[in-house]
């Protein structure tokens, strides 16, 4: 079932997770050790992140070095079909991102998992690779993510890049897109950035999921504003506890968001590292129940593929 009829159909609210997928190395089983846990409370979609091949100069014994393009997990297809292959009533949600793929590579990725039977995509720009200061495409490829909205569309339609296929099958992809509540921090401003979102809307995004907050009230703001911007699609709230007292500095830098000085001096009170992970579940849960009160259908959880958290705080709010 495509995301965007599970949340027009759904008789109560639900949670929905996201899992980043093992190291290369690892194997099956420690993606189920992540999923596994989840499946005590049914969901009815999980997203699968996507990462892009990271560039390592490697040095030689001669004091030179070789340049070289590494995969740090497995792809995307292969992670799909081994959550299928377990369970095979899951929806399953991939991540397709712009960076490190061209037009047509980007397009075979998406006509492989249509052949997998996948009917929800979220399409994602992805971010620069480390050391880069702005994102940057590959040759042929896309820079913003309403340049994949629009490709998936176009699928959706039977238009593929290959001019001589004149009687594609129509895919079905239902599309779902970022949002920011506290912007993007490439935007120029708050308004400026959910005008860009209403675009990706337009362009054929059903649904909207949001980067992590720990402010509902900013949150709710971004809401208004989107609706008085003529996006009218569900959005949906993303979540990620805080699990240590470090975060109060890596969340910021990382992600660019804003952690509220109520939680910031919480967590500079916790005496042990015990104390900084219940206080992180207590406040996503205070969040999680703020946020179902004021009607959003669906809670989407970051759980960083460790799951225990997570499990918590959805038992304590559905």
């Amino acid at each position: 079932m495509k995301v965007i009829d599970i949340l027009r159909s759904a008789e109560k609210p639900f949670a929905s997770f996201e899992l980043v997928p093992p190291l290369k190395g690892s194997d099956a089983n420690r993606l189920y050790q992540s999923l596994d846990p989840l499946m005590e409370f049914q969901p009815p979609f999980i997203n699968i992140t996507c990462h892009r091949d990271e560039i390592e100069f490697v040095p030689n014994g001669d004091g030179t070095y070789t340049r070289m393009t590494l995969a740090k997990r497995p792809g995307t297809v292969a992670i799909v079909a081994a959550i299928m292959r377990r369970y095979p009533e899951l929806e399953i949600v991939p991540h397709v991102i712009c960076g490190g793929s061209s037009r047509s590579h980007v397009e075979s990725e998406l006509l492989d998992l249509h052949f997998l039977g996948i009917t929800n995509i979220m399409a994602l720009r992805g971010d620069a690779l480390p050391g880069q200061k702005h994102f940057l495409p590959e040759p042929d490829g896309f820079s913003h993510s309403l340049e994949l909205v629009g490709m998936i569309s176009d699928l959706n339609r039977g238009q593929y890049l290959d001019p001589t296929v004149t009687n594609g099958l129509c895919t079905d992809f239902c599309i779902g897109v970022a949002a920011y509540p506290e912007k993007h921090f490439e935007a120029a401003n708050l308004e400026t950035d959910i005008q860009h979102l209403r675009q990706k809307v337009e362009a054929g995004a059903d649904y909207i999921v949001t980067q992590m907050f720990f402010d509902n009230e900013r949150f709710f703001r971004f809401v208004d504003l989107c609706r008085k911007a003529g996006i009218t699609v569900p959005i949906i709230p993303g979540l990620k506890p805080i699990s240590t007292k470090k975060q109060i500095d890596l969340l910021p830098r990382s992600f660019h968001i804003d952690i509220p000085q109520e939680l910031v001096s919480l967590l500079e009170q916790t005496r042990n590292a015990d104390d900084a992970y219940q206080l992180g579940i207590d406040w996503a849960i205070r969040q999680s129940r703020d946020l179902l009160q004021h009607g959003f259908p669906a809670i989407h959880y970051y759980t960083m593929s460790n799951p225990t958290n997570v499990c918590q705080i959805v038992r304590a709010v559905f």
